[in-house]
């Protein structure tokens, strides 16, 4: 049972906001052949693939869409000051209005707790997997996180949070709109309550851990909560294996070393840059009785690695670690930098594997969409090739149940990790 939210009754007929009769709206017919993706599942339509605008709609509008021979597709917000003209949102004849977002925040309570049941800290609204492309929801117990990305989502923010209110009654409504993202659709940062008052700190509970956050600071909206499943699963791989000492590469506050700690692990280091990112994993490993099994260090992790595995010519290389996490921020946000980005990632492999004894454990994470599953396995074995490391694979990681993927999104599909073994 998810706590710390009591679910609305929906109450009146019709709340989906389906329309007895559809007003006239713009309507965008794209090109022949470029209808198709969008009738697969996929909600973005981009300027190249526009035919035509019957009439100018303002940014923010509603719009219809239709293919090249008028068949009616969807309707979803359109911007002209963004690479994706159109944002589809429903398949059908639909009131974009507080009662659609009422209805799909609903539905997506529901699938949080059909498969993350028992969480309290989850992510309500993941953009295009909850078929709501532009707003991400996170919610912290009784206190929810909005933010919003696109130009349609923001000329409702006030809609969105009425319908927020009625599905999940928090007692706080914070925003964190202060993504990169948001300069491609014309909208300058924004940060602040939506609605209550600013509590300064939030609590998030993940897998029964206490974490203390900043409510209106840190990273995102406060947490990795994509990792919520990947926490508990690869700790346990950890005390099953009989892990004497890890290193959490990458911590930021610490989630992974806290797990491996409460597994039994006796010795974890957990190393990051971010100065206020370790100082709160150090009091989260203390509010949870695991500060004297955990060590948190500031610094670099690409020049801890280069420090601790350089050696002389007669040196020896100490490898002092059964267990390393690699859980590091995305390399790449754009495909023109995957090549540097696959540099990146190949450095810290071949430092890790160079620490790792024989039979230790290798977990590690890559969040960028650009860089898929496949791509990522094969930097990860040129690395062991180059260490002279030879891996057993034994398990596959995706991100949390509440960060739903649509295959027919790629871009819905961006966390994918392996755990190896090192056979030698």
């Amino acid at each position: 049972m998810i706590s710390g939210f009591a679910i609305a009754r929906l109450g009146e007929p019709g709340h989906a906001g389906l329309l007895m009769s559809q007003p006239s709206l713009p309507t965008v017919l794209l090109k022949p052949g470029d209808a198709d993706r969008v009738v697969a599942g996929h909600p973005w339509i981009y300027k190249g693939s526009i035919l035509r605008v019957t009439r100018p709609p303002e940014d923010g509008d509603v719009v219809q869409v239709k293919d090249h021979r008028q068949r009616f597709l969807g309707v979803g917000f359109f911007n002209s000051r963004s690479k994706i003209h159109v944002r589809l949102l429903s398949r059908e004849r639909a009131e974009l209005d507080e009662a659609f977002f009422r209805e799909r925040m609903a539905e997506a309570l529901a699938h949080r707790k059909r498969f993350l049941p028992g969480a309290t800290s989850f992510r309500l609204v993941n953009a295009e997997g909850d078929f709501l492309s532009g707003l991400i929801v996170d919610c912290y117990g009784d206190i929810a996180v909005v933010q919003i990305t696109s130009l349609g989502m923001e000329q409702r923010k006030a809609a969105i949070v009425r319908a927020l209110a009625r599905v999940v009654a928090p007692r706080v409504i914070l925003e964190r709109s202060d993504t990169p993202s948001r300069k491609m659709e014309g909208l300058e940062p924004r940060v602040g309550v939506l609605q209550g008052e600013d509590p300064g700190e939030m609590r998030a509970v993940l897998n029964g851990l206490d974490f203390d956050l900043p409510s209106l600071g840190g990273h995102k909206t406060g947490l990795y909560l994509d990792q919520q499943v990947n926490y508990r699963d690869v700790a346990a791989i950890a005390a099953q294996a009989g892990v004497q000492q890890a290193l959490d590469a990458f911590c930021f506050q610490g989630a992974f070393a806290l797990h491996l700690a409460r597994a039994g692990v006796p010795r974890v280091l957990a190393v990051d840059q971010c100065e206020e990112a370790v100082r709160q994993a150090h009091a989260n490993a203390a509010r949870n009785g695991l500060g004297e099994a955990t060590q948190f260090e500031v610094a670099n992790v690409f020049d801890w690695f280069k420090q601790r595995t350089a050696r002389g010519p007669s040196e020896k290389l100490i490898q002092p670690f059964d267990m390393i996490v690699l859980d590091p921020p995305s390399f790449t946000r754009n495909k023109a930098s995957v090549p540097d980005a696959l540099r990146g990632y190949k450095e810290i492999h071949l430092r890790a594997l160079k620490l790792l004894r024989r039979g230790g454990l290798l977990a590690t994470f890559c969040c960028s969409h650009h860089v898929d599953a496949v791509l990522f396995g094969e930097v990860i074995l040129s690395a062991a090739y180059d260490a002279r490391r030879t891996l057993r694979r034994i398990a596959i990681y995706s991100q949390s149940p509440d960060h739903p993927v649509v295959p027919a999104i790629p871009e819905s599909e961006y966390l994918k990790g392996f755990l190896f073994e090192v056979a030698n």
